[in-house]
């Protein structure tokens, strides 16, 4: 089977374990169908995913001009403490930013390798967990928009980390921990505008990804450099595709990349 498209982040499903999708133009794939098959994907081309021009992809799908002028792309996104919409002040598009930003958000805690502190829309919730590969997860506050939550960011990655580190995730070198008891421990660390939307009584998710083999040592596929490769999947975590020689391939950082993806 033969399919080709521009990649996006893979859909997913939260199932027993996690389900995975490549959703192209015309076509997808249910990704845990082709586990330990051969597959191979060859990078035809950049495509990017605002203007659909072809022109090199900077960051995010996009390329440098979009990047630098869409409102999907502006600072807020990656620092939801510098949200203004709250305020009526624009950054790129008001009204773009009015509906993104004024909408709920979850400050959170996920293990993916450790113990890490994390924003998202709560509609996101629990897709943002499954794209970092975390195996638990727990809700510490609910704001009514993006800047608290940003400031509870913030104030709380002076305690913990905000950053997974992905090569113990993708190898499955993680901590047991107890998220409620990690929650907790974080609650005078709340800044005085959002304690009122701290959520004591929320209990942790677990989340089981598809790998039927986990790596003991990872080298990373990087299309721009190795146009072509081909290898056995053994699994699927966060938004990587892991491969039987150790190999491991992040969807997400290919976004905007037109591939010819084969199943042998």
């Amino acid at each position: 089977m033969r399919y080709e498209g521009v990649l996006r982040k893979m859909k997913t499903e939260i199932t027993d374990k996690v389900q995975y999708y490549l959703l192209f133009e015309k076509d997808f794939i249910n990704i845990n169908q082709i586990l330990n098959k051969k597959i191979s994907l060859n990078f035809l081309r950049f495509q990017c995913l605002n203007c659909s021009l072809e022109k090199k992809i900077f960051r995010q799908g996009y390329c440098y001009d979009c990047f630098s002028s869409i409102p999907q792309a502006g600072d807020w996104i990656m620092k939801p403490e510098l949200s203004k919409a709250h305020l009526g002040e624009e950054d790129r598009d008001l009204e773009f930013e009015k509906r993104s930003q004024l909408q709920p958000h979850i400050v959170y805690l996920a293990n993916s390798s450790n113990v890490k502190v994390g924003v998202t829309r709560k509609t996101q919730v629990p897709t943002r967990w499954i794209d970092q590969g975390a195996h638990e997860a727990i809700e510490i506050v609910e704001t009514p928009n993006r800047y608290l939550a940003g400031i509870t960011e913030v104030a709380l990655k002076e305690h913990v980390a905000d950053k997974t580190n992905w090569r113990k995730m993708l190898t499955n070198d993680i901590l047991d921990l107890n998220l409620s008891e990690e929650r907790d421990k974080l609650k005078n660390f709340i800044p005085e505008e959002a304690k009122d939307y701290y959520l004591p009584e929320r209990k942790e998710l677990e989340i089981a990804f598809p790998v039927l083999e986990f790596p003991k040592k990872i080298k990373t596929l990087n299309l721009s450099k190795i146009p072509f490769y081909e290898g056995i999947l053994k699994g699927i975590k966060g938004q990587y595709l892991i491969f039987e020689d150790g190999m491991v391939f992040n969807v997400r950082a290919h976004e905007g990349f037109v591939v010819e993806l084969e199943v042998k």
